[in-house]
C-alpha cells in the first residue's frame, strides 16, 4: 500500500464513486466530501496528501476552497489538482493562478488521472515515497522504524513527542505558535489546550538531553518555538 491520502472532493456520487475505484486499485487511501464545507474539515483533520476538487460546486465553489486553502498556512502545501468540465483556457489559468497544481478536463480516463496524481505528488515532495532517516549533527529519526537515535545511542521518547520532532526536522529554521503546531501534529479538530505544546516541548527537550540536543528546540519569544541548528 502507497498510503497516501486522496481527498475527493465532488457534489456528483457517481464521479465520487469512479474515482475511489480508480484511486483504490491503485492502492490510494480515499476521503470523500460533497461540498466545500465537509471538505474544509476533513483537509484540517486528516492532512490528506492530495485533494481532487471539483471546480463546480453548490454553495462554495471548488475555485474559492482552493484559493481559501492556498492562503491558509496550515493547507497550503497540500496538492491541488482542479477536475472540471470547463475547458477554456481562461478557466485553466484561473485555476492555476489560485494555486492549484494540475487542472484535469472532464471526461478523462482514471488511468491519466492516476498518472497526473503520481506526477503532481512527485513534484510536491520528492521524498515523499521514501522513508529515509532525517538526520542533523547526530540526530536521526527514521519513520520507517520509528526510532531516534543520537549519535547511534537510542532514544526513548512518546508518539506525540515523536511526531512534533518528524514536524520539526522536516521544517527546520522556521517559528511556528502554538496554535500552528496543534494544527499540525495534533489536528485542526482535536481539541487541546495550546499549553499542552509547551508539556510537549518540555518532554521532547528531556529526551533530546543526550550531548546537548535539547538546545535544537527553541523557544522564540511572543511566537512560540523553532527547530534550528544555530544559537538562539
Amino acid at each position: 500500500m502507497t498510503s497516501r491520502t486522496i481527498l475527493i472532493v465532488d457534489d456528483e456520487s457517481a464521479i465520487r464513486d469512479m474515482l475511489r475505484i480508480a484511486l483504490e486499485m491503485a492502492e490510494y487511501r480515499c476521503l470523500e466530501a460533497s461540498n466545500a464545507q465537509d471538505a474544509h474539515g476533513l483537509i484540517v483533520d486528516e492532512k490528506p496528501d492530495l485533494i481532487l476538487l471539483d471546480w463546480m460546486m453548490p454553495g462554495t465553489s471548488g475555485i474559492e476552497l482552493a484559493r481559501r486553502l492556498k492562503r491558509d498556512e496550515v493547507t497550503a502545501n497540500i496538492p491541488i489538482i482542479m477536475l472540471t468540465a470547463k475547458g477554456e483556457e481562461d478557466n485553466k489559468i484561473q485555476g492555476l493562478e489560485v494555486g492549484a497544481d494540475d487542472y484535469i478536463t472532464k471526461p478523462f480516463s482514471p488511468r491519466e488521472l492516476v498518472a497526473r496524481l503520481k506526477a503532481v505528488l512527485r513534484r510536491a515532495d520528492p521524498h515523499a515515497n521514501s522513508h529515509q532517516p532525517i538526520q542533523v549533527q547526530g540526530l536521526c529519526l527514521d519513520p520507517s522504524s520509528h526510532r531516534v537515535t543520537i549519535n547511534d545511542r537510542e532514544v526513548d521518547m512518546g508518539p506525540t513527542e515523536f511526531r512534533l520532532l518528524q514536524f520539526f526536522l522536516t521544517h527546520q529554521e522556521r517559528a511556528y505558535t502554538r496554535s500552528q503546531l496543534l494544527d499540525h501534529v495534533w489536528g485542526g479538530n482535536v481539541y487541546v489546550e495550546e499549553r499542552t505544546v509547551d508539556v510537549h516541548i518540555r518532554r521532547l527537550r528531556k529526551a533530546l538531553t543526550v550531548d546537548q540536543h535539547e538546545n535544537l528546540v527553541q523557544t522564540v519569544r511572543g511566537t512560540g518555538y523553532r527547530f534550528s541548528t544555530k544559537a538562539s
